[in-house]
């Protein structure tokens, strides 16, 4: 009871102290503001690296992958022998091995006649490589020559393409061979490729004729029901060569995951703009309480006259480090909201505002400002009551 009211009245001092310089309030819960604002951002675009990095992954049908040493990632894949294949066959416990192509190709807008890079992912038709909704109704046409399956999440820059279908058949150019778009699918756009195409094996290498069947990006492994497929795993291992990984599903998605956390770039910019996101906010509290308590130094020095213990008057500048806090995180986080908006409609990227990031942002902004009320606070042990005088 004794603790909950010092809490109360330190709060109230507190809040007295804060709003009668109401100049000095407005620039620290700006400040807080910004940090705020900067954290989520950063958050925010880091989010959206995790999960559209790991967007096509996610939808490989398969319970084992195979991926040749070299590649970094799907966009970045090295090519190995179909061969490795045929061993993976000679397992009783395979069921079927599935070879998927992937490479980069221009893509002619429709209308505009503009080329654009996008993602074609190629595979047999007979076969459902990635679990996509509508896939199945176009396995059949995917057999005819030259036709491809577009991705409607595309970026608009590639046409609308869904909407072009409802008026006739949609055909274009893809790296200058005439194609036809035979319908869409929903996959999404991510930092590595701004749309996705897909097509059959035989009308993959006809899109990149240097490319030859022999030589695949991701093997999609499908195994028998009642599989041990950890067992499976290190047998396979064993009879392939030492240029190939063998995934699991989950680490076929850690594979993808890594390299945009720790080799791309992106991830280590996004993590250090949010660090000094904080520290930016940090330093302006840190200003702002300091001021105020060497502005109040006789009066924090009359309150130890009184016999008020440095712990209670440590406690004020806490509860003013609260009241910053919440203050700045407020019209911080419905800024955020806005911005998340704008920069899903510029990016096509989604940037996902779950509860748990809201909360872990608003402890990282009381933090900051605890920690930096605990700095100033070495002024605040300072004053002496013989300073009233």
């Amino acid at each position: 009871m004794m603790l909950s009211r010092q809490f109360y009245f330190a709060t109230h001092l507190a809040w007295r102290q804060l709003t009668h310089g109401r100049a000095k309030l407005a620039a620290a819960t700006l400040g807080v503001m910004f940090a705020c604002v900067l954290v989520f951002m950063q958050l925010g675009f880091m989010d959206s690296l995790n999960e559209s990095s790991t967007i096509i992954a996610k939808r490989f049908r398969g319970e084992l992958f195979l991926v040749h040493k070299q590649s970094q990632a799907l966009s970045a894949t090295a090519a190995f022998p179909r061969t490795e294949l045929q061993r993976v066959l000679a397992s009783p416990y395979v069921d079927s091995v599935v070879p998927v192509y992937i490479g980069e190709a221009q893509f002619k807008n429709p209308e505009t006649k503009v080329n654009r890079t996008l993602m074609v992912w190629g595979s047999e038709p007979t076969e459902t490589v990635l679990s996509l909704t509508d896939i199945e109704q176009f396995r059949a046409a995917l057999t005819r020559r030259d036709t491809a399956v577009f991705d409607e999440s595309s970026r608009p820059e590639f046409g609308d393409i869904a909407v072009l279908l409802k008026q006739g058949p949609v055909v274009t150019e893809i790296n200058d061979r005439k194609m036809e778009v035979i319908g869409t699918v929903r996959i999404g756009t991510s930092f590595a490729a701004d749309g996705n195409l897909i097509t059959s094996d035989q009308n993959f290498f006809r899109i990149f004729p240097s490319r030859h069947p022999s030589q695949i990006d991701v093997g999609v492994i499908r195994v028998k029901a009642n599989t041990n497929i950890g067992q499976l795993q290190q047998d396979l291992r064993l009879l392939l060569s030492d240029n190939v990984h063998v995934f699991t599903d989950k680490e076929f998605i850690d594979f993808e995951y890594q390299y945009w956390q720790s080799s791309a770039p992106l991830g280590f910019i996004f993590g250090f703009g949010t660090i000094m996101g904080l520290v930016v906010g940090l330093v302006i509290v840190y200003q702002i309480l300091f001021t105020d308590i060497t502005n109040h130094l006789k009066e924090f020095a009359t309150l130890k006259a009184m016999g008020y213990s440095n712990r209670y008057l440590l406690l004020v500048v806490f509860s003013s480090s609260l009241i910053l806090a919440i203050l700045g995180f407020i019209p911080g986080f419905l800024l955020s909201l806005g911005l998340y908006n704008v920069a899903e409609s510029f990016t096509f990227i989604p940037m996902p505002m779950p509860l748990t990031k809201v909360i872990n942002v608003f402890l990282m902004i009381l933090v900051m400002c605890v920690f930096a009320g605990a700095i100033a606070m070495q002024k605040m042990r300072s004053a002496n009551p013989a300073d009233m005088f």
